[in-house]
């Protein structure tokens, strides 16, 4: 898929079908968010993937929308160590992870953690480190096709403010 139709075409969506996804599929966005670049090289992520019914519940409990994470196929807490932009790394890493699902043909949605020392402590985490989102993947519920519009009509259909403005211009 052409990077811009994937992004401009990518919407959340937070209903997925049952079926699991391939562990080649769940592979692929995995290693989307490993190859993410970071500052200084530092990668400071861990990708922490509940895989039990309990522990997946419990995570849900963690999150604003707990059906986002229950009906999930893939479900992948991003967690950080250190200082200085590791968030923004972070999000680098989700979002290569969220793109590369969506060329898979798989849907997905960040939810935002409404518990984080919960969260913390359902998934074991290390006095060091934070967990910063949640992503849950699966195949969309409903079904679309990235090439039944052009990028530019994809962009022009999406709920977004007009880019002249966010985007200021400086002589």
């Amino acid at each position: 898929m052409d990077t811009y139709l994937a992004i401009a075409s990518r919407r959340d969506q937070r209903r997925y079908r049952p079926e699991p996804l391939s562990d080649d599929v769940v592979g692929r966005i995995l290693d989307a968010g490993r190859l993410a670049g970071s500052a200084s090289n530092r990668q400071p992520w861990t990708f922490v993937v509940p895989e039990g019914r309990s522990r997946v519940e419990a995570v849900a409990k963690t999150v604003y929308v707990p059906d986002n994470v229950l009906g999930a196929g893939l479900v992948v807490a991003v967690v950080v160590t250190g200082k200085g932009p590791v968030s923004f790394d972070a999000g680098r890493a989700a979002q290569s992870m969220l793109l590369a699902a969506w060329n898979e043909g798989v849907a997905s949605c960040p939810n935002g953690i409404a518990e984080r020392d919960a969260l913390h402590a359902t998934l074991e985490l290390g006095e060091e480190e934070t967990p910063v989102i949640v992503l849950t993947f699966g195949l969309p519920e409903r079904l679309r096709d990235p090439a039944s519009r052009t990028a530019e009509d994809w962009s022009a259909r999406a709920n977004r403010r007009p880019l002249g403005d966010v985007v200021r211009r400086l002589p």
